[in-house]
């Protein structure tokens, strides 16, 4: 087979610009190891700045979106006790809205379906042949089969764990990286949220969040050490540990129910550069990991869909290559900044063994400049809405 570019993940950055590709006569084929059912299981972050709600609107899946999608014009931050309400429409005049990863990635499928644009599931064994050369190919095992798809580029939107980003060699790829020591153990159920936004809170006992997917279906997280099991965690004990964590008002308001999904997630900053190598572009998770904590982690994948689609489509449209040179580039401005703001909302609102007095104080001091400073709160907000495209 041959295609104009092979994109490898069928998650939601691979879906976004295959739909966005498509959309403007770019030929694609998505690659994907596990089956749609399975891709439509993970759960993952909900919360979309504009930027991405741009890309959705340039794929045309917002329908449901504007339907069932919350939009947010703040977020509480809650310090020991101390409540402040951050109000990103009066600060920035922007907002985010609540829509479920899971959501965006059915909207992208069945859109793709729609236009009859090829996602082969259970695409095994993949691997990437001649990226630096002018014809690149991927092969890969299907139904016991080897195949072998032909291509102009390759898009590797295949996460942490895909095969795009070890394909770079070792002495051109650089890493970052910071992980931290604890984790996120997460709980969704079909009870309504606790609140109208979305609370971020620091307790003496650990890191709480109140998070949302719509108004019937709430999920909160809890920060745990890393070596804590998902069944030493009942939902009573998860439910009794959130109370504790919240201020008097948030638990009163708390709607307990059962678990439909837990799951204990590590924390990590990760980047690498470049993104690019040859005709391989790595974006989303193959290229860089925040802390959940700054809401990134899906916004950043869409911000890289759409620098690289722009630079697809002026190559394929303009015959220019002006995008495609400075796609990794542009990326990493954006990506860095968003690495900064996540690991600075991580550092202020959570609980760590080996702070000392003074770590401790510096981070009520952090928590004290948004409360006295609106020049503090205004980039906060910014951040959270989103940094320039």
């Amino acid at each position: 087979m041959r295609t104009q570019v092979a994109i490898i993940g069928a998650g939601p950055s691979g879906l976004l610009l295959g739909q966005i590709l498509a959309k403007n006569g770019i030929d694609n084929i998505i690659l994907e190891r596990q089956t749609g059912e399975y891709v439509l299981g993970r759960i993952r972050a909900g919360v979309l700045e504009s930027v991405t709600v741009d890309g959705l609107e340039r794929a045309g899946v917002t329908d449901n979106l504007k339907k069932h999608g919350l939009v947010h014009d703040g977020c509480e931050l809650v310090f020991n006790g101390k409540r402040h309400r951050i109000d990103f429409k009066e600060l920035v005049n922007r907002n985010v809205v609540v829509y479920g990863q899971t959501e965006v990635t059915r909207d992208l499928m069945e859109a793709r379906a729609a236009l009859g644009a090829t996602t082969i599931y259970e695409a095994s064994d993949v691997k990437l042949h001649d990226v630096n050369t002018g014809h690149p190919y991927v092969t890969y095992t299907k139904n016991g089969q080897e195949q072998r798809l032909d291509c102009d580029f390759i898009a590797g939107c295949d996460g942490f764990h895909g095969v795009s980003r070890p394909t770079i060699p070792a002495d051109i790829l650089k890493e970052y990286e910071r992980v931290y020591p604890f984790g996120w153990l997460g709980l969704m159920s079909d009870t309504p949220p606790v609140a109208e936004e979305l609370i971020y809170a620091k307790h003496e006992r650990g890191f709480v969040l109140c998070s949302q997917r719509s108004k019937t279906r709430s999920r909160y997280y809890l920060q745990v050490p890393l070596t804590d099991k998902i069944e030493d965690w009942s939902d009573e004990r998860f439910w009794d540990e959130l109370k504790a964590r919240l201020y008097p008002e948030a638990a009163a308001n708390l709607v307990t129910g059962p678990s439909l999904e837990k799951s204990i997630a590590p924390l990590r900053s990760f980047v690498t550069e470049p993104m690019r190598y040859g005709k391989l572009f790595l974006a989303g998770d193959a290229a860089h990991i925040v802390p959940p904590t700054g809401a990134k982690g899906l916004n950043l994948a869409a911000s890289d869909v759409l620098y690289l689609s722009d630079a697809l489509i002026e190559y394929y449209q303009q015959n220019s290559e002006a995008g495609i040179d400075t796609y990794s580039e542009r990326c990493l401005k954006r990506i860095w900044g968003a690495e900064r703001f996540s690991w600075y909302m991580t550092k202020m609102l959570h609980t760590f063994e080996d702070l000392d007095d003074w770590d401790r104080k510096m981070q009520e001091t952090e928590f004290n400049l948004l409360l006295n400073s609106e020049y503090g709160a205004k980039l906060l907000a910014e951040n959270y809405v989103g940094l320039p495209y």
